[in-house]
């Protein structure tokens, strides 16, 4: 009797531990581990394009907040899944999608991050396929690590350029206020 309470025990932890939502075509796990920082997912949204599924997001955090001015503000251990559901997204459109991004969020004002800017567009030098995954995570008082499908891409130095690039999604003006609403578990 106990081998089998053990068993089940083992089971469901596995499972809890594995726990995923899925986003349309997308899955994204509830919880993620960057930095030696546990995140849970704080929500998730879908980035259409007219009626066509292009990437889902979803924003991991130490705690569920819905303030996205709070979140950019914020000096703590997050990240950015996005996950790559359509061959419509390809490396040029990803380019030009960040560079436009980055305007909106700075409104036009990017001249004291331009060099990080180029570096982190530098990440989507390979070719971009539908299920790639990036993440983007912003560790406490290190800066901005890019990954991709789990390999290091590379990192950005300061909490200027996270405010910025976590604004393309959770600003004023954001890629898209479905997949903003999403991140922010207000849908």
């Amino acid at each position: 009797m106990k081998k089998i309470t053990l068993v089940l025990v083992a089971l469901i932890s596995l499972s809890a531990a594995t726990a995923q939502i899925r986003i349309g075509k997308a899955i994204l796990p509830y919880e993620e581990n960057f930095g030696d920082t546990d995140l849970k997912l704080n929500g998730a949204g879908m980035r259409k394009v007219l009626w066509i599924d292009m990437y889902a997001g979803g924003l991991y955090l130490t705690k569920k907040s819905k303030d996205p001015k709070e979140i950019l503000d914020a000096n703590e251990t997050m990240a950015i899944k996005l996950n790559i559901v359509s061959g419509f997204v390809t490396q040029k459109k990803m380019i030009k999608a960040v560079k436009d991004g980055f305007n909106r969020a700075t409104f036009g004002n990017t001249k004291a991050l331009d060099k990080r800017i180029n570096k982190f567009i530098s990440f989507f030098s390979e070719a971009i396929v539908k299920n790639d995954v990036f993440d983007i995570v912003y560790i406490k008082d290190k800066g901005v690590t890019a990954f991709k499908n789990e390999k290091e891409l590379g990192v950005i130095k300061g909490r200027d350029f996270k405010y910025a690039l976590f604004k393309i999604w959770l600003g004023d003006e954001p890629a898209s206020e479905e997949i903003k609403n999403g991140m922010l578990g207000i849908q």
